[in-house]
């Protein structure tokens, strides 16, 4: 499933191609629900507006109008990509068409994204709920070590619930664990401060490795543009279960934490 970081090159790609802010004339619609429903009668009151801007909030991209904004979530298998005329695929589920014969595709074979119309940011209850941008200076050693002292879930289970900060996916979790040298299976409530703080900085860091990288495709994962990423081939312990650590050389251990494949080292992480 794309994390944050794939979904922000994403949004970097959309940013591009929109760039120029084209009207949005026709929403087209293969079907008429992906994961849920889509609200076409809403979404269709943006039509005739220019898309102002590309955003993201955690995992969910936003293209916003004066008007108001559609909502998109990738799902596992879900792309953005231009689709000319003729460049129609199978599993295409929607077509924006704007001025300037530009026209966007969503194509999800597995139909896990969503496709939503969004007023207000703030009221939208998908997005209403969520926690702190791990990217932004708000996100801070202090505020996460706060918000975990009363949680006694293990601290990679903490750190991927979207309360508690949002798009840290399992493989972000895994990769900035081990980085910080903490075990997966650490209480949350027993995370030291400067603990707290390291793991924050190396959060960051490794978002932002990613997404430098294109993202990690592993997958259905593309781009825009078509591109794959290229982040998992960095991988320091993530997907590398009975290898060698590359820090250590002891064995790499994965178990399921949380309903998800969890990979640490248990000579560097304590």
């Amino acid at each position: 499933m794309p994390e944050l970081p794939e979904v922000e090159v994403v949004r970097r790609g959309l940013e591009s191609i929109l760039k120029d802010q084209p009207v949005l004339e026709k929403i087209e619609l293969k079907r008429a629900d992906l994961r849920d429903p889509i609200p076409a009668k809403k979404l269709k009151t943006l039509l005739g507006e220019k898309l102002l801007s590309v955003e993201r909030r955690a995992k969910y991209l936003l293209l916003w109008t004066k008007k108001g904004a559609m909502l998109s979530h990738l799902g596992m298998t879900g792309t953005w990509r231009v689709a000319p005329p003729g460049d129609e695929r199978l599993h295409d589920h929607i077509y924006l068409h704007f001025s300037g014969n530009l026209r966007l595709a969503y194509r999800d074979p597995r139909r896990f994204g969503c496709f939503d119309f969004v007023q207000k940011e703030k009221t939208h209850p998908k997005l209403d709920i969520l926690g702190p941008e791990p990217l932004e200076k708000a996100f801070t050693g202090r505020s996460l070590w706060e918000s975990l002292r009363n949680k006694n879930v293990a601290i990679k289970v903490a750190i991927m619930d979207q309360k508690v900060v949002v798009g840290v996916g399992n493989i972000y979790a895994s990769e900035a664990l081990f980085a910080s040298g903490i075990k997966p299976a650490l209480p949350a409530s027993k995370l030291s401060l400067e603990r707290a703080e390291r793991l924050v900085k190396e959060i960051k860091k490794v978002l932002n490795r990613s997404i430098k990288n294109g993202g990690s495709s592993i997958s259905d994962f593309a781009q825009a543009s078509g591109e794959s990423g290229y982040f998992q081939n960095t991988f320091r312990v993530y997907d590398r279960a009975g290898e060698d650590c590359v820090a250590c050389g002891q064995q790499v251990k994965a178990k399921v934490m949380g309903g998800r494949n969890t990979f640490w080292c248990s000579g560097c992480q304590k």
